[in-house]
């Protein structure tokens, strides 16, 4: 018998529920049973896919027959996916074990690594000054004005494009 408890369907919540305490102590365990579960979720889709598919007979059509192939389809891939049948769920483990061998530790465990406590804090948002006058006006005089209205501060520009 299997030391680790095994859930029956990804659908069975009691043992989702298992599974995530299994996790808390046995993650790598928790990781196989969790990819059989996609596995079986993938092969049960890729099941009902095949089978809205295929035409069907006006005679032999029924939401009874529909539920229970659905219950058949569900029942066949979890069973596959306990028999290791497509491979899916060891490309998986193979996948995230990798990427939790290179995942960087967690913020936390970082921030207590650190020692902050001598060193001066920084503001998060610094305090940042206005524009300079001459730029504030420059700024105010390039925007256009309504009823074609002057600034009276504008300066004023002569016909040939010079100073006056």
């Amino acid at each position: 018998m299997d030391a680790q408890p095994v859930s029956r369907s990804y659908l069975d919540f009691e043992g989702l529920g298992q599974l995530k305490g299994q996790a808390r102590t046995d993650s790598k365990g928790a990781l196989r049973q969790t990819a059989q579960q996609f596995e079986a979720l993938f092969l049960q889709m890729t099941m009902k896919s095949m089978r809205e598919s295929v035409m069907k007979s006006d005679l032999i059509e029924s939401n009874t027959a529909d539920q229970f192939e659905s219950m058949f389809d569900k029942e066949v891939s979890v069973q596959l996916s306990k028999r290791n049948s497509m491979g899916l769920a060891d490309m998986l483990v193979k996948s995230l074990e990798a990427r939790q061998a290179s995942t960087p530790p967690a913020t936390a465990d970082v921030l207590k690594a650190r020692d902050t406590s001598d060193q001066p804090s920084m503001a998060l948002n610094p305090v940042q000054l206005g524009l300079p006058l001459q730029a504030a006006k420059k700024i105010m005089n390039d925007l256009p004005r309504p009823n074609g209205a002057m600034l009276l501060t504008a300066p004023k520009k002569s016909i040939n494009g010079g100073t006056p």
